[in-house]
């Protein structure tokens, strides 16, 4: 590189919008910006086939700004092509905020095709405001066009995307509407003219379909008692067992009676997703062949608004206390496999929980100790997470992905790290411990605590880079070879050391 050039990066970016914005093309057209203004392109970041409208998915651009903000990156500036390359953000500020990252870092973004010049005057930085503005707008009358459409085929009685659901199948449809074949498992159509509907399944799915709507409204099974049931008699559920919330989705599902419904949720430029009022929803009646009929369709809804639904808040209560007067006890079992009984979540809605509820008909004697003991190894595992955490905040950071699932810590290298309670069980001579099963191999690092004889406090701690695959929950007992395969903490300090030694 010539002693006269000034280093520099380029980004790419590439959606499926348009042949203009193809890598190779923002590529050349940088390469002449760089060449007149006597820049040299020593790095590239580039994000392929990624949209503009949010961040998170964009490794290439959270990498540069990485680079940029806690590093010296070895360049002194950065191409982009224009301002939609950069980012369709829905809030213009949210561009101009990443790109004043870079700018106080020392190295100024450059666009190479835009008709304003990045000399930093009044008028072509309002005309780059502008443009930012004109990006994010681009966007959102693309999506809702897109989605003007996608509600039009909809309710024309075609499936926009999307699992065919248990007991039905996608049929691929030819321009004319002739069928083709019947698309598996992650196949797409490859034609924009082709379209797709839902048929019935396979025989035998079709039949527990119908089986299940008939123990739901002759034998008046609940949806938890007819998971059960299809579990004892092993009836295969798609690489899973049966639960109330599938068997309910069956029994609740517009599809099964050949209605086709789109619409029912939202999640528009990158946005967290959301329920949209049913009177929104696109309804397509008589789309395509039933599974069940119409009739059997709507004495299932009567049934289940009649256990989800309820007038009043003491309509609820009534029927926990003539359950409780039926069984002269009250548990969550009960309450699950009761017709009579609203669903559990209603409880939890209404009154915060179950064990508000009981206090409310004034049913004292309950027994709440599983989900008292499940609380206090939580208030444990974060306990640990926070400790771990605030050695060093730089190193790591805690993560939620959702208020049912259990946090972990993401070091700034990328590195997930799980921690898993281990309780100890009793026994006069040895100290014994219950590891929990590991559902799949995970890549995850985990930090396995395991627990005092009283439950309530950190024995030992050791850090596993694979803990390994079981089928169901074992014990280990103290100097086990188990153990031994990994790194034992002496304290908390010694995590990061632990954690590097890993690599060794």
């Amino acid at each position: 590189m010539p002693s006269s050039t000034v280093p520099v990066a380029e980004y790419l970016r590439m959606s499926t919008e348009h042949q203009q914005y193809s890598l190779d093309n923002q590529h050349d057209t940088i390469v002449a910006y760089a060449k007149k203004a006597g820049f040299s392109v020593i790095k590239t970041y580039t994000d392929e086939a990624k949209s503009g409208v949010v961040l998170k998915h964009r490794d290439g651009l959270r990498r540069l700004l990485k680079d940029v903000v806690n590093e010296n990156p070895g360049y002194k500036a950065i191409l982009v092509y224009d301002i939609s390359r950069w980012g369709r953000f829905q809030d213009a500020d949210e561009a101009a905020h990443y790109e004043f990252l870079c700018k106080s870092a020392g190295v100024p973004v450059h666009y190479c095709a835009e008709v304003f010049a990045n000399d930093g005057s009044l008028p072509n930085m309002l005309l780059k405001a502008l443009k930012r503005s004109m990006a994010g707008e681009y966007s959102r009358e693309l999506g809702v066009k897109v989605l003007d459409g996608l509600k039009r085929l909809a309710a024309l009685g075609f499936k926009q995307g999307g699992c065919a659901g248990y007991g039905l199948q996608r049929m691929l449809l030819s321009p004319d509407g002739q069928p083709k074949r019947i698309l598996s498992s992650g196949e797409r159509k490859s034609i924009t003219t082709e379209r797709v509907i839902l048929v019935p399944g396979l025989t035998d799915e079709v039949e527990i379909v119908r089986e299940i709507y008939r123990m739901f409204i002759e034998e008046k099974r609940t949806p938890h008692g007819i998971a059960g049931e299809l579990n004892r008699r092993c009836v295969p559920c798609r690489g899973s067992c049966w639960n109330h919330y599938r068997v309910q989705q069956i029994l609740s599902h517009p599809k099964y009676v050949g209605c086709n419904v789109y619409g029912k949720t939202s999640k528009k430029l990158g946005m967290p997703c959301s329920r949209v009022p049913e009177a929104e929803w696109v309804r397509t009646p008589r789309a395509f062949a039933p599974v069940v009929s119409e009739e059997v369709y709507l004495e299932a809804q009567r049934l289940l608004a009649n256990r989800t639904i309820c007038k009043s808040d003491e309509d609820v209560l009534d029927a926990l206390r003539q359950l409780l007067a039926k069984h002269g006890r009250l548990s969550w079992q009960l309450i699950k496999k009761s017709p009579e009984s609203p669903a559990l979540s209603t409880y939890r809605k209404r009154f915060g929980g179950l064990r508000q509820a009981y206090e409310l008909i004034g049913y004292k004697d309950t027994d709440f100790g599983g989900i008292d003991v499940r609380r206090r190894r939580q208030a444990i595992r974060e306990d640990v997470l926070q400790e771990i955490n605030a050695l060093s905040p730089t190193k790591s950071r805690i993560v939620r992905r959702a208020s049912w699932r259990r946090s972990f810590l993401l070091m700034k290298n990328g590195r997930i790290v799980t921690v898993q309670l281990a309780p100890s069980v009793k026994s006069k001579f040895e100290r014994i411990w219950q590891i929990e099963p590991v559902r799949r191999e995970s890549r995850r690092v985990t930090l396995l605590v395991l627990l005092d004889p009283t439950n309530s406090k950190v024995q030992e701690m050791r850090i596993f880079q694979r803990i390994g695959h079981h089928p169901g929950r074992f014990r280990v007992r103290d100097g086990d070879l188990w153990l031994q395969g990994g790194r034992r903490l002496n304290a908390v300090t010694d995590f990061h050391r632990a954690l590097a030694e890993l690599n060794t």
